[in-house]
């Protein structure tokens, strides 16, 4: 597909992303893919979206599972899929995974700072 020819909910999902605004993230990619259930690269966007959401509350575990499902989702869509480079996801993927402590499952919202940081990840269309 050329990069103008996706669902609005995908490109509205970039401007999200960007911003920060995971929880709506999730809402725009769950539209997609529940018209699309078979699309694990859109099930894989919003697990990624789930764990770093889970992760700035504290859910560890619920980060953890969800950043897996995201690596394990999106492998055979790389290195480019809908116009995404996935090669550069999969560094943040790996990234969050090494860095989301493994012996915890929750901490309380007021010590999620105690945390390591995630790198940023600035997603955009490429032409493929």
């Amino acid at each position: 597909m050329a990069v103008g020819d996706y669902p609005l909910e995908y490109y509205e999902f970039f401007v999200k992303f960007n911003e920060g605004d995971y929880y709506t993230c999730h809402d725009l990619l769950e539209e997609m893919w529940m018209s699309e259930k078979d699309n694990l690269f859109l099930k894989g966007l919003l697990q990624m979206s789930v764990a770093i959401y889970h992760y700035e509350y504290g859910n560890i575990k619920g980060a953890r599972t969800m950043m897996q499902t995201a690596h394990n989702y999106l492998q055979k869509y790389r290195p480019t899929h809908w116009s995404l480079n996935l090669e550069k996801v999969y560094v943040f993927i790996e990234t969050c995974l090494k860095l989301i402590p493994p012996d915890i499952d929750k901490v309380l919202f007021e010590e999620v700072s105690n945390l390591p940081s995630f790198p940023v990840l600035h997603l955009y269309m490429e032409e493929e």
